[in-house]
């Protein structure tokens, strides 16, 4: 009697414990945020940073690296002032600034001046966008400066590049449409 008692105890202990699983999720966690990840909100709180959003933002007086303030303001006055400016850029490495301006000029500004500067690029010919002048052009009158505020600025229906290139990188392609004109005037 007391085996017939154990194998009854014995069977509906498997029962109970089979009947309480579920298939779709397992019955213990041995580690649970593996199973169920903690969600962050992209810019809300959270706990670890208390008064503070996860996208924080940069420490006040600080600026970006690579990229250095332009000290002439956006103003007719501050192109002619950007006129009797030179190039900060290293006398020494003309070749290499001028090559590395190049390459930059093919990816941000031959789409629509051209690849030697005449303004007859891609965006011209098929007629998207019209009126862009050529280096050559002698009323232009356009000088080292004056083509880093362009660039730096915008001017008229073309926008500032200031975001995509650091203040080397700028000068370097100002360097670089210089020798294009240079080439042009020949």
């Amino acid at each position: 009697m007391n085996s017939f008692k154990n194998i009854a105890l014995v069977f509906a202990l498997v029962v109970l414990v089979t009947s309480c699983q579920n298939e779709s999720e397992p019955n213990y966690q041995y580690m649970p945020n593996m199973y169920q990840s903690v969600g962050y909100e992209t810019y809300g709180a959270v706990d670890f940073l208390p008064n503070q959003s996860e996208a924080l933002m940069p420490p006040a007086n600080t600026i970006n690296r690579g990229w250095l303030p332009y000290e002439i303001e956006n103003s007719p006055e501050g192109k002619e002032l950007a006129r009797l400016q030179s190039s900060p850029l290293d006398s020494a490495n003309v070749v290499t600034n001028i090559a590395k301006g190049a390459q930059l000029y093919t990816i941000y500004c031959a789409i629509c001046h051209g690849d030697k500067g005449e303004g007859k690029g891609t965006l011209v010919k098929r007629e998207k966008i019209l009126g862009v002048p050529s280096y050559a052009d002698p009323a232009r009158d356009i000088t080292v400066g004056t083509t880093y505020y362009t660039i730096h600025y915008g001017l008229n229906s073309m926008g500032s590049y200031a975001s995509q290139m650091d203040t080397e990188e700028m000068w370097q392609v100002s360097e670089y449409v210089m020798q294009l004109k240079q080439d042009l005037t020949k």
